[in-house]
């Protein structure tokens, strides 16, 4: 069997740790500073709008793939003014009076935004360039886990010893972790331009045009791309209703904040790893497709609660099975979009298939407010239905036999 590069691995977790940080601040910890300083309720509901950056990024990304300088690093002079950026942006905020300038702050938090998902973009290319093939399922385990520890950071960690730091050591111990993590990133060394042509010149922007367009015309690639954005519609539908739903059969928060919160983000990352495990020891496509139907049967826990009355054991042992087997599939199926890039422009290639998966399933939470609101529909109807999309969503991967990978450029992959 081959070695992995245990300094791949951590060097990516590194860099997507510092990449969750805003995100998880801004979900979790966001609200609860803004309120406790007096803000609205109607601007605190309004702040997932502050991470616009995340959804829009493909908009910029043939632009990491299209620059970076030569003597720097293709994606090394992307990744550290980013991270420099993120840094300086969370030390800034650290000094903002709230509410006096609230939206100084509000910006500062759109700027970590902005600066961490450009920063994505590049280092996606970077785990393209660096990884082989049978490094590809726990490169994509540091990739989620990482991304995860840094949302649980900014969001739990910090925000637990907020008592003994503040909110102002918080946002300065997010800005010590970014500049860390660019002293580690500083000293790496890039591997071979897998970006450049025979004769090692720039690719061009017709060539990034070009290639993406072969890439998305290959057999197969509308049922991909169907199913990377569908795959999770039917999960959401289930998790967006789940936890009103043990409020209102009076369950109590900390019960909730416990299974859910707590327990079942470590089934996550233990499924994430556990993800990283299956995809290295099976063909990707098999791995996916076990991950998927696996992921049905927490789902069917979840509708069977709701028709038919939850226990404190139910909820607990359906919440870690569901965010287990979430994380595996989550892995498996980076693993196999990873698997699909086009390494010559890797960047925009990756990205592209990122976003689909984020705005494929946004519309899950809207849907399941409009029928349980609007249409009436009991708890159990809406988790039948998500539960039903699942399983009619494994049928996609039948199709995703004829999605061939692209040709490999050659390159010499170093740390």
């Amino acid at each position: 069997m081959k070695r992995l590069s245990y300094r791949k691995l951590g060097l990516l977790s590194a860099l997507y740790f510092v990449q969750g940080m805003p995100y998880g601040f801004q979900t979790t910890a966001l609200a609860v500073y803004l309120r406790t300083q007096g803000v609205s309720l109607m601007v605190i509901s309004s702040i997932g709008l502050l991470a616009l950056p995340w959804m829009g990024k493909a908009l910029w990304s043939p632009l990491v793939d299209r620059y970076g300088s030569e003597r720097l690093g293709r994606r090394k002079s992307w990744i550290l003014p980013m991270q420099a950026g993120l840094a300086a942006s969370c030390a800034a905020a650290a000094f903002v009076p709230v509410p006096g300038a609230l939206w100084l702050l509000l910006g500062l938090v759109f700027l970590m935004n902005f600066f961490a998902a450009t920063q994505d973009i590049a280092v996606d290319g970077l785990a393209v360039d660096l990884l082989e093939p049978h490094e590809l399922g726990w490169g994509n385990t540091a990739q989620v886990v990482g991304y995860k520890a840094g949302m649980l950071t900014s969001g739990g960690l910090l925000m637990w010893m907020i008592d003994f730091v503040g909110w102002r050591g918080l946002f300065l111990a997010m800005s010590l972790l970014s500049l860390g993590v660019l002293g580690v990133a500083a000293l790496v060394r890039e591997p071979g331009r897998a970006a450049e042509g025979p004769e090692g010149e720039r690719v061009s922007w017709s060539d990034v045009r070009a290639r993406l367009l072969a890439a998305l015309r290959l057999p197969g690639t509308a049922w991909m791309l169907l199913f990377i954005g569908t795959y999770k519609l039917g999960e959401t539908l289930v998790d967006v209703l789940f936890k009103p739903f043990l409020v209102d059969v009076g369950f109590t928060p900390a019960q909730i904040g416990q299974w859910v919160g707590t327990w079942g983000l470590v089934a996550s990352l233990l499924g994430s790893f556990a993800g990283g495990w299956l995809a290295s020891r099976m063909p990707l496509l098999g791995a996916l497709a076990l991950a998927s139907c696996l992921r049905v049967f927490p789902l069917g826990g979840e509708w069977w609660l709701a028709l038919h009355g939850p226990t404190a054991p139910g909820v607990v042992a359906v919440t870690v099975a569901e965010h287990f087997f979430g994380g595996v599939l989550t892995t498996a199926l980076f693993a196999f979009m990873m698997s699909r890039v086009d390494k010559r422009i890797g960047a925009t290639h990756y990205t592209l298939l990122a976003s689909v998966e984020v705005l494929g399933k946004s519309p899950g939470g809207p849907l399941a407010g409009l029928l349980a609101t609007r249409l009436g529909w009991s708890y159990s109807n809406v988790f039948l239905l998500g539960t039903v999309l699942s399983v009619a969503f494994v049928a996609l991967l039948l199709p995703l036999r004829r999605t061939q990978p692209l040709p490999e450029p050659v390159a010499s992959p170093q740390v």
